[in-house]
């Protein structure tokens, strides 16, 4: 079930007529045998007539309306957790376009999903949308094929179950590694800028400055 209320659109980020807007899904997570309720943001980035869908959970109804009668270039999935890829295949059907994963998701992905997701991320890959590019960073940890999607012009980065305010994604579960997603962060997210604002797969926005900072704390705490 989905609160159209949760949706909102136009985050105040734009650049050349690109704009970020967002909307919030609500379902369940499962993995190792237990399920959960998530809630799930939505990322979808272009301009007036054509866009990149960032993920693809619970329900595809806020996603299309969100996307309208836009174009989707893609849909980006940040990692093959279930709760990330719900819909991702009535995605595909109602707009044309093509999901793509990075492969070293493969076996997430088998976990509830059938066939293959259509395309293939890779490590610094450029997917471009309007007058911008999202930039693939392939951070892996919460699962081995997890990316994070880096926008400079927006001045975001998108980053999944990978990073959010407070510290890492979850690691204690099959196909995660708590010292990789550490060693992720800081190779290939901290180093960005630091006023650069971190949207996240669920819950509220960070920026990259602002989690710095905290990463001893994260390895004492050991998650």
């Amino acid at each position: 079930m989905t609160d159209p209320s949760q949706a909102a659109a136009g985050l105040g980020r734009s650049a050349g007529g690109v704009r970020v807007e967002h909307a919030v899904t609500a379902g369940t997570f499962s993995l190792d045998g237990g399920t959960w309720d998530v809630e799930n943001n939505v990322w979808v980035i272009g301009d007036d007539e054509e866009c990149v869908v960032v993920d693809a959970p619970h329900d595809a109804g806020p996603i299309l309306e969100l996307v309208g009668s836009r174009t989707v270039k893609a849909i980006l999935l940040t990692h093959a957790h279930d709760d990330h890829v719900t819909v991702a295949r009535d995605l595909v059907t109602a707009t044309g376009a093509t999901a793509y994963l990075h492969p070293d998701d493969g076996a997430v992905w088998q976990l509830s999903q059938d066939g293959d997701p259509g395309g293939d991320l890779h490590d610094g890959d450029l997917v471009g949308v309007g007058d911008v590019e999202l930039q693939v960073l392939h951070t892996p940890g919460h699962s081995p094929g997890a990316c994070c999607f880096h926008v400079p012009e927006l001045g975001v980065v998108l980053t999944g179950d990978t990073l959010f305010a407070g510290g890492p994604g979850a690691t204690g579960r099959s196909f995660s590694d708590f010292p990789t997603i550490v060693d992720s962060i800081r190779r290939r997210l901290l180093t960005l800028p630091p006023q650069t604002v971190v949207l996240t797969g669920h819950g509220d926005a960070t920026t990259v400055g602002d989690e710095a900072p905290h990463v001893q704390e994260w390895l004492d705490r050991g998650h």
